[in-house]
Protein backbone atom coordinates (compact mmCIF):
# COMPACT_ATOMS: atom_id res chain seq x y z
CA UNK A 1 0.00 0.00 0.00
CA UNK A 2 1.21 3.45 -0.86
CA UNK A 3 1.92 5.93 2.15
CA UNK A 4 -1.28 7.62 3.18
CA UNK A 5 0.87 11.27 2.55
CA UNK A 6 1.90 10.36 -0.90
CA UNK A 7 -1.85 9.35 -1.96
CA UNK A 8 -3.44 13.50 -1.25
CA UNK A 9 -2.11 14.71 -4.67
CA UNK A 10 -3.49 11.90 -6.82
CA UNK A 11 -6.53 12.27 -4.90
CA UNK A 12 -7.03 15.84 -5.48
CA UNK A 13 -6.61 15.26 -9.46
CA UNK A 14 -8.97 12.55 -9.73
CA UNK A 15 -11.58 14.43 -8.30
CA UNK A 16 -11.06 17.59 -10.09
CA UNK A 17 -12.25 15.43 -13.10
CA UNK A 18 -15.70 13.58 -13.89
CA UNK A 19 -17.29 15.21 -11.19
CA UNK A 20 -21.01 15.87 -11.95
CA UNK A 21 -22.00 20.05 -11.31
CA UNK A 22 -24.30 20.98 -9.28
CA UNK A 23 -25.62 24.55 -9.09
CA UNK A 24 -25.51 26.59 -6.19
CA UNK A 25 -28.96 26.44 -4.08
CA UNK A 26 -30.12 23.35 -5.87
CA UNK A 27 -30.42 21.47 -2.60
CA UNK A 28 -31.05 23.08 1.16
CA UNK A 29 -27.75 23.22 2.20
CA UNK A 30 -27.42 26.00 4.47
CA UNK A 31 -24.21 27.92 4.32
CA UNK A 32 -22.15 28.57 6.99
CA UNK A 33 -19.11 29.98 8.89
CA UNK A 34 -17.65 28.51 11.90
CA UNK A 35 -15.14 30.89 13.51
CA UNK A 36 -13.38 29.59 16.94
CA UNK A 37 -12.53 31.60 19.93
CA UNK A 38 -8.85 31.27 19.09
CA UNK A 39 -9.46 32.81 15.57
CA UNK A 40 -9.40 29.07 13.38
CA UNK A 41 -12.11 29.06 10.56
CA UNK A 42 -14.40 26.34 9.03
CA UNK A 43 -16.68 26.67 6.04
CA UNK A 44 -19.58 23.99 6.02
CA UNK A 45 -22.99 23.15 4.84
CA UNK A 46 -25.90 21.86 6.84
CA UNK A 47 -28.44 19.66 5.62
CA UNK A 48 -31.41 20.12 8.31
CA UNK A 49 -34.70 17.63 9.19
CA UNK A 50 -37.48 19.45 7.77
CA UNK A 51 -39.38 19.57 11.39
CA UNK A 52 -36.35 20.18 13.57
CA UNK A 53 -38.02 22.88 15.09
CA UNK A 54 -39.88 19.98 17.01
CA UNK A 55 -38.77 18.40 20.70
CA UNK A 56 -37.37 15.55 19.27
CA UNK A 57 -33.35 15.13 19.48
CA UNK A 58 -31.98 14.19 16.04
CA UNK A 59 -29.03 12.20 15.20
CA UNK A 60 -25.98 13.77 13.63
CA UNK A 61 -24.02 12.32 10.46
CA UNK A 62 -20.61 14.03 9.59
CA UNK A 63 -19.47 13.68 6.05
CA UNK A 64 -15.46 14.07 5.34
CA UNK A 65 -14.96 14.79 1.50
CA UNK A 66 -11.83 13.80 -0.06
CA UNK A 67 -8.97 15.57 -1.28
CA UNK A 68 -10.17 17.04 -4.74
CA UNK A 69 -12.88 19.04 -2.08
CA UNK A 70 -10.78 21.48 -0.68
CA UNK A 71 -11.01 25.15 -0.99
CA UNK A 72 -12.99 27.85 0.06
CA UNK A 73 -15.81 27.58 -1.59
CA UNK A 74 -18.22 25.78 0.50
CA UNK A 75 -19.65 24.50 -2.86
CA UNK A 76 -17.69 21.44 -4.22
CA UNK A 77 -17.97 18.74 -1.05
CA UNK A 78 -21.22 18.74 -1.77
CA UNK A 79 -20.63 16.60 -4.76
CA UNK A 80 -18.79 14.15 -3.56
CA UNK A 81 -21.98 12.46 -1.18
CA UNK A 82 -23.58 14.52 0.74
CA UNK A 83 -26.18 15.03 -2.35
CA UNK A 84 -26.49 11.39 -2.55
CA UNK A 85 -26.92 11.01 1.29
CA UNK A 86 -29.87 13.69 1.05
CA UNK A 87 -31.62 11.57 -1.07
CA UNK A 88 -31.14 8.32 0.35
CA UNK A 89 -32.66 9.86 3.53
CA UNK A 90 -35.44 11.28 2.02
CA UNK A 91 -36.27 8.59 0.16
CA UNK A 92 -36.65 6.39 3.23
CA UNK A 93 -38.09 8.89 5.92
CA UNK A 94 -35.42 9.28 7.83
CA UNK A 95 -34.40 11.73 9.86
CA UNK A 96 -30.85 13.37 10.67
CA UNK A 97 -28.64 16.74 10.05
CA UNK A 98 -25.99 16.53 8.00
CA UNK A 99 -22.86 18.32 8.71
CA UNK A 100 -20.90 18.95 5.78
CA UNK A 101 -17.41 20.82 6.61
CA UNK A 102 -14.59 21.65 3.82
CA UNK A 103 -11.23 21.22 4.62
CA UNK A 104 -8.82 24.36 3.40
CA UNK A 105 -6.26 23.61 0.39
CA UNK A 106 -3.04 22.19 0.99
CA UNK A 107 -4.07 20.78 4.56
CA UNK A 108 -5.58 17.42 5.68
CA UNK A 109 -8.23 16.71 7.72
CA UNK A 110 -6.04 16.24 10.76
CA UNK A 111 -3.23 18.25 9.74
CA UNK A 112 -0.53 18.53 7.30
CA UNK A 113 -1.06 22.09 6.96
CA UNK A 114 1.22 24.03 5.02
CA UNK A 115 -0.16 27.46 7.07
CA UNK A 116 0.87 26.36 10.17
CA UNK A 117 -2.55 27.05 11.38
CA UNK A 118 -3.05 26.71 15.16
CA UNK A 119 -5.80 24.05 14.70
CA UNK A 120 -6.65 21.33 11.64
CA UNK A 121 -9.90 21.21 9.79
CA UNK A 122 -10.95 18.14 11.82
CA UNK A 123 -10.59 19.95 14.98
CA UNK A 124 -12.28 22.36 14.25
CA UNK A 125 -14.93 19.93 12.65
CA UNK A 126 -15.42 18.07 16.17
CA UNK A 127 -15.90 21.55 17.96
CA UNK A 128 -18.53 22.02 15.49
CA UNK A 129 -20.23 19.13 16.02
CA UNK A 130 -19.48 19.10 20.30
CA UNK A 131 -20.05 22.37 21.53
CA UNK A 132 -21.62 24.84 18.51
CA UNK A 133 -24.61 22.78 17.28
CA UNK A 134 -25.94 21.46 20.11
CA UNK A 135 -26.29 25.01 21.56
CA UNK A 136 -28.33 25.58 18.48
CA UNK A 137 -29.97 22.29 17.79
CA UNK A 138 -31.93 19.59 19.64
CA UNK A 139 -28.84 16.76 18.72
CA UNK A 140 -28.86 13.26 20.33
CA UNK A 141 -25.39 13.00 21.69
CA UNK A 142 -25.47 9.19 21.78
CA UNK A 143 -26.34 9.01 17.75
CA UNK A 144 -23.14 10.84 16.21
CA UNK A 145 -22.08 9.46 13.41
CA UNK A 146 -18.99 9.58 10.82
CA UNK A 147 -18.52 9.04 7.07
CA UNK A 148 -16.04 10.48 4.97
CA UNK A 149 -14.71 9.16 1.51
CA UNK A 150 -11.01 8.85 0.62
CA UNK A 151 -8.76 11.53 2.31
CA UNK A 152 -11.94 12.00 4.41
CA UNK A 153 -12.36 8.07 5.42
CA UNK A 154 -8.28 7.57 5.77
CA UNK A 155 -9.25 10.69 8.71
CA UNK A 156 -11.97 8.11 10.18
CA UNK A 157 -9.98 5.11 10.45
CA UNK A 158 -7.66 7.35 12.36
CA UNK A 159 -10.20 9.34 14.41
CA UNK A 160 -11.82 5.86 15.19
CA UNK A 161 -9.31 4.32 15.93
CA UNK A 162 -7.50 6.99 18.28
CA UNK A 163 -10.58 8.64 19.95
CA UNK A 164 -13.28 5.79 20.46
CA UNK A 165 -16.62 6.91 21.98
CA UNK A 166 -17.34 9.92 20.51
CA UNK A 167 -19.04 8.58 17.19
CA UNK A 168 -21.45 5.26 17.73
CA UNK A 169 -20.51 4.31 14.17
CA UNK A 170 -18.74 4.73 11.53
CA UNK A 171 -18.49 4.36 7.45
CA UNK A 172 -15.15 4.97 5.74
CA UNK A 173 -15.31 4.40 1.87
CA UNK A 174 -12.76 3.83 -0.53
CA UNK A 175 -10.14 4.59 2.30
CA UNK A 176 -7.23 3.29 3.85
CA UNK A 177 -5.94 2.94 7.70
CA UNK A 178 -3.38 1.89 9.81
CA UNK A 179 -4.17 -1.85 11.07
CA UNK A 180 -1.65 -1.77 13.60
CA UNK A 181 -3.83 1.23 15.59
CA UNK A 182 -7.00 -0.71 16.19
CA UNK A 183 -7.76 -1.18 19.84
CA UNK A 184 -10.57 -3.20 21.66
CA UNK A 185 -11.51 0.25 23.17
CA UNK A 186 -12.21 1.48 19.10
CA UNK A 187 -13.43 -1.87 17.63
CA UNK A 188 -16.74 -1.58 20.46
CA UNK A 189 -17.96 0.85 17.86
CA UNK A 190 -19.25 -1.05 14.43
CA UNK A 191 -18.38 0.48 11.09
CA UNK A 192 -19.19 -0.60 8.07
CA UNK A 193 -16.70 -0.62 4.99
CA UNK A 194 -17.29 0.36 1.32
CA UNK A 195 -14.37 -0.27 -1.53
CA UNK A 196 -14.25 -1.33 -4.98
CA UNK A 197 -11.52 -4.55 -6.18
CA UNK A 198 -10.13 -2.27 -8.78
CA UNK A 199 -9.56 0.82 -6.96
CA UNK A 200 -6.26 2.31 -8.90
CA UNK A 201 -5.43 5.06 -6.00
CA UNK A 202 -5.93 3.15 -2.85
CA UNK A 203 -5.52 -0.76 -3.00
CA UNK A 204 -8.20 -2.42 -1.67
CA UNK A 205 -6.37 -4.49 0.38
CA UNK A 206 -5.43 -1.20 2.54
CA UNK A 207 -9.66 -1.10 3.73
CA UNK A 208 -9.54 -5.28 3.43
CA UNK A 209 -6.86 -4.94 6.73
CA UNK A 210 -8.62 -2.34 8.40
CA UNK A 211 -11.54 -4.80 8.50
CA UNK A 212 -9.97 -7.30 8.91
CA UNK A 213 -7.81 -5.81 12.04
CA UNK A 214 -11.33 -4.56 13.74
CA UNK A 215 -12.82 -8.15 13.94
CA UNK A 216 -9.90 -9.16 15.32
CA UNK A 217 -10.43 -6.61 18.06
CA UNK A 218 -14.05 -7.97 18.67
CA UNK A 219 -15.68 -5.32 16.53
CA UNK A 220 -18.75 -5.59 14.31
CA UNK A 221 -17.18 -4.52 10.82
CA UNK A 222 -19.89 -5.02 7.79
CA UNK A 223 -18.02 -4.94 5.10
CA UNK A 224 -18.93 -4.47 1.02
CA UNK A 225 -16.83 -4.81 -1.62
CA UNK A 226 -18.02 -3.38 -5.51
CA UNK A 227 -16.39 -4.53 -8.69
CA UNK A 228 -15.25 -2.08 -11.50
CA UNK A 229 -16.01 1.58 -10.11
CA UNK A 230 -12.51 2.66 -9.55
CA UNK A 231 -12.59 5.04 -6.88
CA UNK A 232 -15.88 5.90 -6.72
CA UNK A 233 -17.23 3.39 -4.41
CA UNK A 234 -19.35 6.79 -2.64
CA UNK A 235 -21.38 6.38 -5.62
CA UNK A 236 -23.21 3.27 -5.20
CA UNK A 237 -22.64 3.22 -1.16
CA UNK A 238 -24.29 6.13 -0.28
CA UNK A 239 -27.21 5.30 -1.88
CA UNK A 240 -27.85 2.21 -0.41
CA UNK A 241 -30.77 2.81 1.52
CA UNK A 242 -29.89 -0.09 3.87
CA UNK A 243 -26.65 1.78 5.11
CA UNK A 244 -28.29 4.43 6.31
CA UNK A 245 -31.14 2.27 8.58
CA UNK A 246 -28.43 0.33 9.88
CA UNK A 247 -26.14 3.36 10.82
CA UNK A 248 -28.94 5.66 12.32
CA UNK A 249 -29.88 2.42 14.47
CA UNK A 250 -26.40 2.86 15.83
CA UNK A 251 -26.06 4.66 19.45
CA UNK A 252 -23.60 5.25 21.91
CA UNK A 253 -23.53 3.09 25.61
Amino acid sequence: MNSIPNLLAALALLFMSGVKSFAAGEAPFLKRIYTNTAGGILRYRLLLPQNVESSKSFPVILFLHGAGARGDDNEDPLNWGPRLIQESLARDHLEAILVVPQCPKGEGWTGSSIFHRTEDALTLTLELVRDVLPKELNVDAKRRYLTGVSMGGIALWGYLSEHPGFFAAGVPVCAAGSPGTVTVAAARFPIWAFHSDDDHLVSVESEREMVKAWKSKGGVAHYTEYTGLKHSSWKKAYVDVDLFRWLLSQKLP
